[in-house]
Parts: structure tokens; sequence; C-alpha cells
């Protein structure tokens, strides 16, 4: 495998493929100093996907819930 711009694709400072002896993509290499933003884009998406089968909550019952007095806990 390999490192490198593939021909005619726009190139994106900071970001590289790992090519296989085809010249097909197999991996992205993600400078993460120069690329956070994206990167941060990227894992934000995977989270919420991970968590599409998971229960909602309504607007309201979050409104509800934070509008609620929290209860101490008492340190021992």
């Amino acid at each position: 495998m390999d490192i490198r711009a593939l021909e005619g694709e726009r190139v994106m400072k900071g970001v590289q493929y790992l090519v296989d002896d085809r010249g097909e993509r197999r991996a992205v290499v993600i400078d993460l100093k120069r690329q956070a933003e994206l990167w941060e884009d990227f894992y934000d998406r995977v989270l919420a996907e991970s968590r599409r089968d998971e229960p909602r909550e309504s607007l309201e019952a979050v409104k509800a819930r934070l509008a609620r007095p929290r209860s101490r806990r008492v340190r021992g």
C-alpha cells in the first residue's frame, strides 16, 4: 500500500489516501492539527449513526427534566 494523491483528485491539505496496488482507496490519513474540524464532523456523524436506534426524548420532556430542581447528593 502507498500514500499518495490520486490523479485528477483535488488535493486537500492535511488529508491523504492510502491506496492499494491498483490505486484504489483503502484508508485515509488525516492531519488532526490541520483538519480538526473535518475530523470532528466525521466523528459526530459516526456517533450519531451509532445512536440511530436509541430511544428518543422530546424537546418538551428535556426542558421539563432540566427545569426540575436537582437533588443534592450527600457525600460521606
